[in-house]
């Protein structure tokens, strides 16, 4: 590896460890008490807000997985009884399963985890009571926006350094790729960076979910955390990415950045969910925003079980409410999350996915080089065989003769022009050694003093 590529690397892993922290913006994690019901239910304003709650008349995600790539999830948490199917660790510092909370805000996963699929549990006096099924939903505690779906933990260690020494270009690849191998039909990344750019080590990644129909959501970042713009892995096409509201349903200044990436906004201030061990924590920023819209998309799965990945989020951002100018914009997308309309509304079939694709971009920006393809999951973990062991990207047309011949006259004509530019660069160079009315350069600075006709500096 050369000093400039582990120099590049170092720097890429920096940036995304310094918006994880950002991402979250938990409140000072205000821990709630042991809640009753109407001491929790009535801060998640989300659901009936975003049309959630009539969104459940349709649907609540049952027979769908969501893979939460982030800090690990407790799955001993109780409102998340049953909810962790499985789980992988990505970072090599944490659990086989992924349940292991990781990192320098090691609570992300389990907050998250619960505001998506939640199921609340039962009063501690009925604690020998059978537990409550998904749709019977205990009294107490969080309830996600899909509380029938379930959730895969793939933990990373990002905000700080890794003890284990894998980047952020290793943990994230791989974690898509276990996720897409194992069922996930939906991915939820609520982590980002300061720079809109990725690791090409990310490429193959992204375009195997899309060649395998997976729903990416991923937070758009927060102002606050230093993300003035969007940043990757929101940036990558083909990714539903989320903005957050603040609590009059207007862009958060805080809680939300602005990119042309973003598709949709939802809330993001005011937020609660689960910590782990069992508490709770207000919080706020994009981090939250993601899995209110990845849950949305996991309601639509299961309504719609064969619905493409592209049709679920041209549902969505198709019946969003338009807010901020007209049409698509940068701080709302195409608007704010309805997620009844979603569930309910007539929506005409895209042809394309309306955030782009990322086969697409390789084809155009890589010219169709990926780098190698992450490694699969070590054969101690089970992951489902691979409908495509690797990611193509159709390969350009070979160019013409014709093509050729201009291509030739091009650099012959660039060629000539280029040696035209440097006989003229020395030509005026000799003039000015011999014409102190031109100028005379500064042996220290270099910068060439103007001179005026009387041959005096100015």
């Amino acid at each position: 590896m050369t000093r400039a590529t582990a120099r590049f690397r170092r720097t890429a892993s920096a940036l995304l460890a310094m918006t994880l922290a950002g991402v979250s913006l938990a409140a000072g994690l205000a821990v709630a008490p042991a809640a009753q019901a109407d001491a929790v239910r009535d801060k998640e304003h989300w659901l009936a807000g975003s049309g959630i709650t009539k969104a459940w008349e349709v649907s609540k995600g049952a027979g769908v997985k969501v893979a939460v790539i982030d800090s690990g999830v407790d799955a001993g948490h109780p409102d998340l009884k049953g909810v962790v199917t499985g789980g992988y660790d990505a970072s090599g510092a944490g659990k086989p399963n992924g349940q292991k909370t990781l990192g320098i805000k090691p609570e992300h996963g389990t907050l998250v985890a619960t505001m998506l699929a939640g199921r609340g549990h039962q009063p501690a006096k009925s604690s020998a009571s059978p537990s409550p099924s998904p749709s019977t939903a205990g009294p107490d505690g969080m309830v996600g926006v899909a509380p029938e779906a379930e959730i895969l933990s793939v933990s990373t260690w990002l905000g700080s350094e890794n003890p284990a020494g894998k980047s952020d270009q290793d943990q994230i690849p791989e974690a898509v790729r276990w996720a897409v191998d194992n069922g996930a039909r939906v991915i939820n990344i609520s982590l980002g960076s300061t720079t809109p750019q990725w690791p090409q080590s990310w490429d193959a990644a992204f375009l195997y979910a899309e060649q395998k129909d997976v729903v990416i959501v991923a937070a758009a970042g927060n102002r606050i955390g230093g993300n003035l713009q969007v940043g990757a892995p929101a940036t990558i096409p083909g990714v539903l990415t989320v903005a957050g509201l603040d609590r009059k349903g207007v862009a958060s200044v805080d809680s939300s950045s602005q990119g042309i990436s973003i598709g949709v906004a939802a809330p993001a201030e005011k937020l609660l969910g689960g910590l782990p061990g069992g508490g709770y924590a207000e919080w706020a920023g994009t981090s939250g925003a993601a899995p209110i819209v990845a849950g949305v998309a996991a309601l639509i799965r299961s309504k719609w079980p064969e619905m493409s990945a592209k049709q679920v989020i041209n549902r969505i951002v198709s019946t969003a409410k338009d807010a901020g100018p007209s049409g698509k914009d940068p701080l709302y997308g195409f608007g704010v999350l309805n997620a009844e309309a979603a569930l309910k509304a007539s929506v005409t079939e895209a042809a394309v996915n309306p955030l782009g694709s990322i086969s697409d971009w390789i084809r155009v920006h890589r010219r169709g080089n990926l780098a190698t393809p992450a490694p699969l999951p070590t054969s101690d973990v089970a992951s489902a065989v691979p409908t495509l062991p690797d990611p193509t990207v159709p390969a350009a047309k070979a160019p013409s003769q014709r093509d050729s011949a201009i291509g030739g006259a091009v650099v012959i004509g660039s060629a000539v022009l280029f040696l035209a530019i440097i006989a003229a660069a020395a030509f005026q160079l000799r003039r000015a050694a011999r014409d102190p009315r031109m100028g005379r350069e500064d042996p220290d600075t270099g910068v060439f003093d103007s001179v005026d006709s009387g041959g005096k500096r100015s």
